[in-house]
């Protein structure tokens, strides 16, 4: 028997052994490789075919996540975080206007009056007006049965209150005359006031102060344009317009003087 003849051993199925060299086994599809060094090669293994791996369902994709900020070197100077700008204070409570905190409140000795402010019906007195604007105001009266009353009034900012009154009289005011005497004559002013007649002059001897209870005699003649004042048991004065050619302003004066006389012999109040 040759040595080609003889029976090769059953190679151990464990560890191939390979003498004077390196085995390196390689995997491919089914079967296994051996591939040696050296000057012997080792016997080739076969084994069943390996069943194919199951694949494992693919995963759900996961949402990307933001790549985190990348730190910034550290010779990069970092800016201070912006500072919160200051609200603004609140801006004070508007202070109501000088009108909106003025009122101008209207009584009457007469209740029920209808009242005119600035010829503009207002209400019936007493009446109480707010949101006044300050300043001056002509207030007038009327009821029935009285003479209409009416006054200037200055409106101030607050509270105002004024009374007209209709049993109440006022007189003050007054015309410049020239008075004619037997020897020349003299200029002056006459004036009357709740009180009486005054006739103011630089003519001392024709000046006088007579009180109503002392007047015997007050007319005027329109045609003549005199106005005659005769003191009882004492002197006359006949006064005329001299500035004007007509009565018109002696007639005013006496008719304003002759009303306040006959209101005070009615019993009203004299306003002083």
């Amino acid at each position: 028997m040759s040595v080609f003849d003889e029976t090769p051993k059953e190679p151990s199925s464990r560890t191939p052994l390979v003498a004077g060299g390196l085995a390196v086994v390689l995997l491919l599809g089914g079967g296994a490789f051996f591939l040696m060094g050296g000057e012997e090669e080792a016997p080739v293994a076969t084994t069943e075919p390996a069943p194919a791996p199951r694949r494992a369902a693919a995963p759900a994709p996961k949402k990307a996540e933001p790549a985190p900020a990348e730190p910034a070197p550290e010779d990069t100077p970092r800016r201070a975080p912006a500072k919160k700008a200051a609200e603004p204070a609140p801006a004070p409570a508007a202070e109501p206007a000088a009108g909106d905190a003025t009122t101008l409140t209207i009584e009457s000795d007469i209740p029920g009056a209808s009242v005119f402010v600035d010829r503009e019906f207002v209400g019936t007195a007493p009446v109480t007006l707010k949101n006044v604007a300050p300043g001056q105001k002509r207030v007038n009266l009327s009821a029935e049965g009285y003479e209409g009353v009416q006054r200037a009034v200055d409106v101030s900012p607050g509270e105002n209150t004024v009374t007209l009154r209709f049993k109440e009289v006022r007189l003050n005011t007054s015309v410049g005359v020239s008075h004619k005497h037997g020897m020349g004559g003299c200029e002056g002013t006459l004036r009357a006031t709740i009180d009486g007649l005054v006739y103011e002059t630089s003519n001392r001897g024709d000046a006088f102060n007579l009180p109503y209870a002392q007047v015997e005699s007050f007319e005027v003649n329109y045609l003549e344009k005199n106005l005659k004042v005769k003191q009882k048991g004492g002197k006359t004065w006949n006064f005329t317009d001299k500035a004007a050619a007509n009565a018109d302003k002696l007639f005013v004066f006496h008719r304003d003087v002759t009303a306040a006389r006959e209101k005070l012999a009615k019993g009203y109040t004299a306003a002083r």
